[in-house]
């Protein structure tokens, strides 16, 4: 990396959604995004980053981040572990600097990791949290625009009564997909006791945090007849010590971990303690996508649908086909 310092431009843009996007905790319309180029007077490189309000993140709060170091003076993406707190301001830093460094050393992002990179890989689908009747429409479409008919669906759950019939509705309306299914935090310990075996029964292969993230020691003394997944509750590698009888399964995110320097060890480590993977995203473009795809190889699941929720994507945009991504083009990253 040049020694000189480098230019940063950070600002807000809004992707408006296909249709509303509906968690346990929210209803969105539209993705905010911060998106950010990094310069050295000849090569840019670009990143993007998706502020949480779970996480208590705002475009301002990111923004003031990012402007923090804005001298860009010996910045390098070691040097940055240490300016910023993981999260998404540093994932949009990372991110760009990753891809600086392939446009200045031209190669791809993945030679400079050394990591293999598969040319197509299978992922999920989300339906939002709905009606039993609308999720199940949702699942018997024959075809997801842009993306094929997909073989892995994600279900968004709430933590109330309908969820079984949820579940069981994509189930009788896709009958062959394989499902996992995102409580997002909504669960009580009841509820899970209630639902899990039916669950079971139903072919649901994944159950993505159940319980808040301050709540989850109670599945150290429940059955897990299905594999567990952290999303809330695991960041970084510094989170996965307490998590070892609480879950079997962790969801990597660029926007939580705090770049792709952090979630490549983050998933090194994860495969050594023993867990699973799942590399998923928020709703993000393509922009966001692309770094996120070199985790993939590692990877049990991908969940890496963000810009097919989008009513648009960027230039140049990773590839989605017959439920799976392709390469993402040198154009739009690393």
């Amino acid at each position: 990396m040049p020694t000189s310092p480098l230019s940063i431009d950070a600002h807000e843009e809004i992707w408006p959604f296909r249709q509303p996007f509906r968690i346990s905790r929210s209803t969105r319309t539209e993705a905010q995004i911060v998106a950010l180029t990094v310069s050295d007077g000849k090569h840019i490189g670009r990143g993007e980053c998706v502020p949480a309000g779970r996480y208590n993140q705002s475009v301002a709060s990111v923004l003031t981040q990012i402007e923090s170091i804005q001298d860009g003076k010996n910045l390098s993406r070691q040097v940055l572990q240490d300016l910023l707190p993981a999260g998404a301001a540093r994932n949009a830093l990372d991110c760009a600097l990753w891809d600086l460094e392939a446009e200045i050393f031209g190669k791809r992002a993945w030679e400079l990791a050394n990591i293999p990179v598969v040319p197509e890989i299978e992922t999920s689908f989300t339906i939002s949290l709905d009606t039993p009747e609308k999720m199940g429409a949702a699942a018997s479409a024959s075809a997801f625009e842009g993306f094929g008919v997909p073989g892995i669906l994600k279900l968004k759950l709430g933590g109330d009564d309908p969820d079984l019939a949820r579940v069981a509705a994509v189930r009788k309306a896709a009958p062959a997909v394989r499902v996992l299914i995102d409580a997002n935090e909504s669960w009580s310990p009841e509820h899970y006791r209630q639902i899990v075996p039916s669950l079971k029964q139903l072919g649901v292969e994944l159950i993505e945090q159940p319980f808040p993230a301050h709540d989850d020691e109670v599945l150290e003394v429940l059955d897990h007849p299905i594999p567990v997944c952290a999303d809330e509750s695991c960041h970084t590698t510094g989170d996965l010590s307490r998590l070892t009888n609480r879950y079997e399964v962790i969801n990597v995110k660029l926007d939580k971990a705090g770049g792709l320097t952090e979630a490549l060890r983050l998933c090194e480590r994860t495969r050594n303690s023993g867990f699973k993977l799942l590399i998923g995203c928020m709703v993000c473009t393509s922009l966001g996508i692309a770094p996120a795809r070199l985790l993939a190889s590692f990877a049990n699941w991908i969940d890496l649908d963000g810009p097919l929720l989008l009513a648009r994507d960027r230039d140049h945009p990773v590839p989605y086909a017959n439920g799976r991504i392709g390469i993402p083009p040198r154009d739009l990253w690393g």
